[in-house]
């Protein structure tokens, strides 16, 4: 049985850390994730939780602590936002070359300049090179349930690489909503005990981490930690599936709203799912065959399965929480275009940059969104692929 709480997001992301019960906190406090690593602190000082909790001096500190204690044998995560994210860039790197399954709990923030402590997906698209598994929340529950499921991924035996789990800062963050959690014993029994196979502090065992690699084997440690992006797909599917038997709550890769006779859809990631659900609902109470897929995974990229959901569309709209400064339009317009043109499909695409900062995108947004879809669809072509929404004039 579950039980019902009002939670912010980061509260709730702070209660399924004191779940997992981990063995390694290291942590550097940044807006708007400061309250995680304060919620666990306490957690820690009232002995809830055997974890190790140690505060540095930065976030890139916290990261190669993080690598450290992961490398000898704990299971060990972090959280950060925004510019701290860009701290750790170098160490992200080695943790997922490393195939260390790290946790992290990211919640979104604009990436300086100009400053700004709001909400886009700069820093955790700015880090979708580096090798990590990324999951995104649309909502409180969302987050929660999202770092229940991270480890059962993670640390498969197939995949063994770090995972990122991302919220929207301030939206979901510091935004109260009623959710469910798990009961303490069924979310340890559901995570189960870390069991890793090679670890430093195994003293049957000598190995190093993180040696030199030269021109003979560089390639295929990428090939190998390629592959395992690969696997972690079907991992994310399995670790879902078994979590829905748990809770009854329900994951995929993406969720497909309205999608199945839309002609006009909308793809997006984060808290703007819910504005758009609104919109979709008002615009199919007028005959409007409206649609929404929200993708939750972005690192393994589920191209093909995408293109699939979108492949009787007549327009699609990619909306895009970060501009890539390309002249082309945002990282996700990128690869799900990427996607529909592999899968051959005949959907006309248009890319739209919106809520950089934390502007809000309105339902009339949505609406206008699907409206201009409706033009492209009916005059058969896209004249500018690539706009701005919700520009000040």
């Amino acid at each position: 049985m579950g039980k019902r709480d009002r939670l912010s997001g980061n509260e709730a992301v702070a209660v399924a850390m004191r779940q997992i019960n981990p063995d390694v906190m290291p942590a550097f406090p940044i807006t708007p994730s400061t309250e995680i690593p304060q919620y666990f602190s306490s957690f820690v000082a009232n002995g809830q939780v055997d974890t190790e909790f140690i505060p540095v001096e930065s976030e890139h500190s916290a990261m190669s602590a993080a690598i450290g204690a992961e490398a000898a044998g704990a299971r060990t995560l972090t959280a950060t936002s925004s510019c701290g994210l860009a701290l750790m860039w170098e160490e992200l790197y080695v943790a997922a070359s490393n195939r260390l399954p790290i946790a992290l709990a990211l919640v979104n923030r604009a990436l300086s300049g100009p400053i700004n402590i709001n909400c886009d997906h700069s820093d955790s698209m700015g880090a979708r090179d580096a090798g990590w598994i990324q999951i995104y929340a649309e909502n409180n529950q969302e987050a929660y349930d999202n770092f229940i499921q991270a480890y059962p991924i993670a640390e498969n035996p197939d995949v063994r690489l770090p995972i990122m789990i991302c919220q929207d800062g301030f939206i979901t963050s510091h935004g109260v909503e009623n959710i469910e959690l798990m009961e303490d014993e069924q979310v340890r029994a559901f995570v189960g005990d870390y069991a890793p196979e090679h670890f430093l502090l195994n003293s049957k065992e000598s190995m190093a981490v993180g040696p030199y690699a030269t021109t003979h084997y560089y390639m295929e440690a990428k090939k190998q930690h390629a592959q395992a992006m690969v696997n972690a797909k079907q991992a994310v599917l399995d670790v879902a599936e078994k979590f829905e038997k748990a809770t009854g709550r329900s994951y995929g890769l993406f969720e497909a709203y309205h999608l199945e006779d839309a002609d006009y859809a909308m793809v997006l990631i984060g808290s703007a799912a819910g504005t758009a659900k609104d919109a979709v609902d008002e615009l199919r109470d007028k005959g409007v065959k409206a649609g929404l897929l929200k993708i939750r995974l972005f690192r393994p990229f589920p191209a093909q399965e995408i293109a699939n959901a979108l492949a009787h569309v007549k327009a699609v709209a990619i909306m895009d929480r970060a501009e890539s400064l390309s002249s082309q339009g945002g990282p996700l317009g990128s690869e799900v275009m990427a996607a529909l043109y592999r899968a051959r499909s005949q959907a006309l695409a248009v890319n739209y940059i919106y809520g950089l900062g934390g502007r809000d995108m309105r339902v009339e947004h949505a609406e206008e969104v699907f409206g201009q879809l409706k033009q492209i669809a009916d005059a058969g072509e896209v004249t500018d692929a690539y706009r701005y929404l919700g520009l000040r004039e």
